[in-house]
């Protein structure tokens, strides 16, 4: 077993950093997320060059949700969010895509802007209010990529509309995952993202039982997984842990962004003029991989448990393998790290004999 080399440093200077330096850095980061976007889905059009680049090896191939994953690292959800750019998020190396969210109803998001960079700290401040075409647009697009050869696999991450009242909340959910589920590899039903007004509300265990028991009948055989806050005590994780298992969920998948500001080096002057929102990145580490040590005190083994929040370095994803996690995802990283941080991370892993390192604990 060998240890990283310096390329997995996220201080490394590439071309791709230096891009970022210089150009995208000074663009407002949702015009800088469309720009790069519209060349990710161009990818597929180009003979499978960046699949041979970045594919991952076959020794990374994890078994999980009766499914296989071409590796252990995937895209969280946030950057895809109408299922447009699967196929080339696919030829990046990620194992899986996870797109959305999508919601029943077509909606515009909030008024911009809604993202905001802090670039000293590695983070991202967002408050996109589930931004998407709707549930029914993705279907023939998550339809197409699957398709495709060498395709990721697909999740798709479920949210309530913001139109929806909280207490017709269940039905809009059930609406998307009756559609959804047929064509996903995998659904996940977010009730903790703190952008839509009352969602976070859905993760009481009185609200939340009766949601996922009728989500879980919709999706039939498809594995379904809740995605969890971090902003959360360890009896509330605990009691969510018990009921996904007694309901018979596949899996959590934790943590969605946080409403906490603290330990950043950005000023309280400059955070508080970026307004609310939810904060992702290196900030989240720390709390997102408390949050994974506590599920895997009382889920079982085979429970899956996909750890993201904080993750950027091949390191950081073995970490998290480490502490118990299945599979991991990454999203704002792809910001600072670029368009190669999948085939780095994979490399990265494969480097450090991971296999080996857990079969070993």
């Amino acid at each position: 077993m060998t240890t990283l080399t310096e390329n997995q440093n996220p201080r490394t200077l590439t071309p791709y950093k230096l891009l970022f330096a210089t150009v995208l850095k000074r663009m407002d980061p949702e015009q800088a997320h469309h720009l790069a976007f519209n060349v990710i889905r161009a990818l597929p059009f180009l003979g499978g060059i960046a699949h041979r680049f970045c594919k991952p090896h076959p020794s990374l191939r994890v078994q999980t949700l009766g499914l296989s994953f071409p590796s252990p690292f995937g895209l969280a959800a946030g950057f895809d969010k109408n299922a447009a750019g699967i196929a080339g998020l696919g030829e990046l190396g990620y194992g899986h895509v996870e797109v959305g969210t999508v919601t029943r109803h077509a909606q515009d998001g909030n008024p911009k802007p809604r993202m905001f960079r802090l670039v000293d700290d590695r983070g991202l401040i967002n408050r996109m209010g589930f931004n998407n075409g709707g549930s029914a647009a993705a279907v023939p697009r998550i339809e197409r990529a699957r398709l495709r050869k060498n395709r990721p696999i697909i999740g798709a991450n479920i949210g309530k509309s913001r139109v929806t009242a909280v207490e017709d909340a269940t039905a809009d959910y059930v609406w998307s995952a009756e559609r959804l589920a047929p064509i996903s590899d995998y659904l996940a039903v977010n009730v903790s993202s703190p952008n839509t007004p009352g969602l976070r509300g859905l993760q009481e265990l009185e609200l939340l039982e009766p949601l996922l028991a009728a989500v879980k009948t919709a999706a039939g055989a498809t594995p379904l997984l809740v995605k969890i806050a971090p902003d959360m005590g360890d009896e509330q994780i605990d009691g969510i842990v018990e009921l996904a298992v007694r309901l018979g969920l596949d899996g959590i998948i934790a943590t969605n962004t946080t409403v906490s500001r603290t330990g950043l080096t950005a000023s309280d002057e400059r955070v508080e003029e970026m307004g609310a929102g939810g904060l992702s990145g290196a900030p989240l580490k720390d709390r997102s991989l408390a949050v994974l040590k506590r599920i895997r005190q009382t889920a079982p083994a085979e429970f899956c448990v996909i750890s993201v929040g904080g993750v950027t370095t091949a390191a950081d994803v073995l970490e998290r393998l480490r502490a118990g996690a299945t599979l991991v995802q990454g999203f704002t990283a792809f910001i600072y790290e670029g368009p190669l941080w999948a085939r780095d991370i994979n490399r990265g892993l494969r480097q450090a004999g991971w296999r080996q390192d857990l079969a070993e604990r």
